[in-house]
């Protein structure tokens, strides 16, 4: 089994307050949710009001797969309208026998 965690760092330039902020937020976290079938959270920097940092996570027995959905969601970031992707970093995670090696 394979883990791909994926992690984007937002920059959003109009939010004057903390609701401004949430409405990027909740916007972008139930599109990604909803098209891509991942799990998805703000991670960090919740007080800051020009600032998202997102977890994205994807389950699959393929790391392939893995890596391609997260690159879908990391596209789909770059081309969000309201705030700007400043900082990405993926990671792919094995999970069980597959440290292991077959025995």
């Amino acid at each position: 089994m394979m883990v791909g965690v994926l992690r984007l760092v937002f920059h959003i330039p109009h939010a004057r307050s903390l609701k401004d902020k949430r409405s990027v937020v909740r916007k972008f976290r139930d599109r990604i949710r909803a098209k891509y079938d991942v799990s998805i959270a703000e991670v960090e920097a919740q007080d800051l009001h020009q600032k998202a940092v997102f977890g994205v996570a994807v389950v699959s027995a393929d790391a392939a797969v893995c890596d391609s959905v997260l690159e879908q969601v990391a596209k789909s970031a770059e081309l969000q309208e309201e705030a700007v992707l400043t900082d990405r970093s993926t990671e792919l995670i094995p999970v069980g026998d597959e440290l292991y090696g077959d025995e």
